[in-house]
């Protein structure tokens, strides 16, 4: 049995972004492709709201885009910029609500791919995000969101693992769903990282609430807000070439919004 360390996963980002940056390239090659394909304008600028270690603005900055982002976390933020200082490129990072921010200049597109949005913990939380995200996207542009439904019936997903290795450090992540209240719309959802360094081996232990959204939910939301349409919609195949049409049984899903 390892030993147990309770604490937030996002205050040990050297150990989140093995994990999650590790897997990197789908990702990138669809908003890539969604920049150049949905957007009906020219995609220069590119904000992430949430972005945490910047896993994906480091491989968009190298790609010549000008990037920027935000995040609650900020041993997360000194993370993101810190990986941007060491090659010589102004930090991109600030720490900001992702429900209550403005940016100096507007952004071409935007995105937020890993369920981040459903850490907003209210209706009004998630209405202000995507009103703050209008204000930051301009006309035409696009903001590509990802998050898990809550479908009908019993969701087929409920655990998740990741593993990854950089040189002498390995991370086996799990994640699961340790219990669901649909009248309260709350997920609640248990986290490890177990760590394996040459001198040290542990795990990290962790629960947060996510908020649930069913396919209904979701579009009524976007609904009431008023400044986005639904451009296309895919699952987390990242596949452009296979847009999918979301229902009440949809779990896993991408929405391209346009700035209208």
């Amino acid at each position: 049995m390892l030993p147990i360390v309770q604490g937030a996963l996002y205050d040990f980002p050297k150990y989140y972004d093995l994990v999650f940056g590790s897997d990197w390239q789908a990702e990138y090659c669809f908003l890539r492709h969604a920049f150049h394909q949905l957007a009906q304008r020219t995609v220069r600028r590119v904000f992430e709201p949430a972005c945490g270690t910047g896993r994906l603005l480091v491989k968009l900055a190298a790609a010549g885009y000008d990037v920027a982002g935000n995040d609650l976390n900020p041993k997360a933020v000194a993370f993101c910029n810190a990986r941007f200082a060491r090659r010589g490129w102004p930090p991109p990072a600030v720490v900001a609500d992702m429900a209550s921010f403005r940016v100096r200049r507007r952004f071409d597109a935007a995105f937020n791919l890993i369920n981040s949005f459903r850490h907003l913990p209210s209706e009004q939380a998630a209405e202000n995000h995507l009103r703050c995200m209008a204000d930051a996207v301009l006309p035409r542009g696009i903001y590509v969101l990802g998050l898990h439904l809550t479908p009908r019936g019993r969701p087929t997903v409920t655990s998740e693992r990741w593993s990854a290795r950089r040189g002498n450090l390995a991370v086996n992540s799990r994640l699961w769903t340790v219990s669901v209240d649909r009248r309260r719309r709350q997920e609640r959802v248990g986290m490890t990282f177990d760590v394996y360094t040459p001198t040290r081996q542990f795990r990290i232990v962790d629960e947060t609430i996510f908020r649930t959204y069913t396919a209904r939910q979701m579009h009524a939301l976007l609904r009431r807000v008023g400044a986005w349409q639904i451009a296309a919609t895919y699952d987390f195949a990242y596949d452009i070439q296979r847009p999918i049409v979301v229902n009440g049984r949809t779990e896993d899903v991408v929405y391209v919004l346009r700035r209208r």
